[in-house]
């Protein structure tokens, strides 16, 4: 018998995933466990296996169409076997699924659509024949839609040429978590600078030591180091809360995720057990982590579990900013770039390296106070960074 393979549930929640690229077409022998499909969830790539094997006899959906779970990706059949009678079987350049008890034109009058995109171009009292189509053969898809509906807006709903760009990839699922960290987060963001001209020299004094063990020396690892010696201070920041039984969740460990630019959008890799890694070997897992994530061969573990979260804005020109929580992370800590700028020290003016910090903390699960006293610790390692060898453990 056909069996339809579905969308199967992925785990943590996950409704729906971006199909990212099919890796069989129609009519392949595929093998049990064999890839059959990438799907894009919380920012990674994921492979999809086959349950069974057999024969490829249809697939219904598209290369960037959204699935839910439970949803039929495509139908697979043994060898020798024909596809059941009026089964919702088609290649994904064939026909459309008809919706059911829908009346049928002829073939050449008739406007292809799916049933959805029928029923939202009803409730906008749009003409699909007056539309053409860029699906497969000529069918009219909700962009499609949505792009005429805009061309042909009453004066006053669009000012001027628009352009619509389908949300999809890294940047739907920034947007989702963005989201749900401002709904489920009371953000406050403080600030503070840091004069970092000592932690400048020493970067440059020992860059080679850590060249020499293959990697690139930034200022994010004594960002990281800072954070985690300051943190053991201030628990509460270094934290989750369980909204379901109103519980604060103090971590035992210092898992970082650190933001990471990508062709595709922002990610954020986690480096685990920060507490137990030298400068020169958070400066190698930052380096591999930054390439796995921007050739887009991180693994959903390796996004996953973060205890804190740093972005350094600094690298891209910026100076202060709001960054948004990486929830359930209950802070985040924002660095601008380091900058010469007339400064008080020992008395007199003089010219000094100063970094811009943010910081924003869920205000649900400490006070201002503790806050800010977190962010003046860090200032205080990061302008005397010897400390944080003495205070070591």
């Amino acid at each position: 018998m056909p069996y339809e393979f579905r969308l199967p549930d992925l785990g943590e929640g996950i409704a729906d995933v971006e199909l990212r690229r099919w890796l069989v077409k129609d009519g392949d022998r595929v093998a049990e466990h064999q890839p059959l499909l990438e799907v894009e969830t919380d920012k990674a790539v994921v492979e999809v296996p086959a349950p069974h094997a057999g024969i490829v006899a249809g697939i219904h959906r598209h290369e960037g169409d959204i699935v839910v779970v439970g949803e039929v990706l495509l139908t697979i059949v043994g060898e020798g076997e024909e596809p059941a009678k009026g089964s919702r079987l088609a290649g994904i350049v064939g026909v459309l699924p008809e919706a059911e008890n829908e009346e049928r034109a002829p073939v050449k009058s008739e406007v292809m659509a799916t049933p959805q995109v029928r029923k939202l171009a009803r409730e906008k009292g749009i003409d699909l024949r007056e539309i053409r189509g860029s699906g497969p053969h000529g069918s009219v898809t909700r962009e499609d839609l949505e792009t005429y509906g805009a061309a042909s807006a009453k004066p006053g709903e669009d000012f001027g040429l628009v352009e619509r760009i389908p949300l999809r990839g890294v940047r739907r699922a920034i947007a989702r978590n963005v989201l749900a960290s401002q709904r489920l987060t009371a953000f406050v963001t403080g600030m503070e600078e840091a004069d970092v001209t000592d932690l400048v020299a020493l970067r440059n004094r020992e860059q080679h030591e850590v060249e020499a063990h293959g990697a690139h020396m930034t200022y994010l690892p004594f960002f990281i180091k800072a954070v985690q010696h300051a943190l053991r201070e201030h628990p509460f920041l270094n934290a989750s809360i369980d909204d379901a039984t109103e519980t604060i969740i103090l971590k035992k460990h210092y898992h970082f995720g650190i933001a990471v630019d990508t062709p595709d959008g922002l990610m954020v890799p986690v480096i685990r057990d920060v507490d137990k890694k030298s400068v020169i070997e958070l400066a190698e897992e930052l380096q591999s982590l930054g390439l796995k994530a921007r050739e887009r061969t991180i693994s959903r573990e390796e996004l996953r579990g973060s205890s804190f979260s740093i972005t350094n804005f600094g690298h891209f020109g910026a100076s202060f900013a709001t960054p948004i929580i990486n929830w359930p992370d209950v802070a985040i800590l924002g660095c601008g770039r380091i900058a010469e700028r007339p400064w008080v020290y020992g008395g007199e003016i003089t010219i000094r390296k100063i970094l811009p910090l943010s910081l924003t903390f869920d205000h649900r699960i400490t006070d201002g106070a503790d806050a800010s006293r977190l962010l003046a610790k860090i200032v205080r390692y990061l302008e005397d960074p010897a400390l944080l060898l003495i205070e070591s453990v």
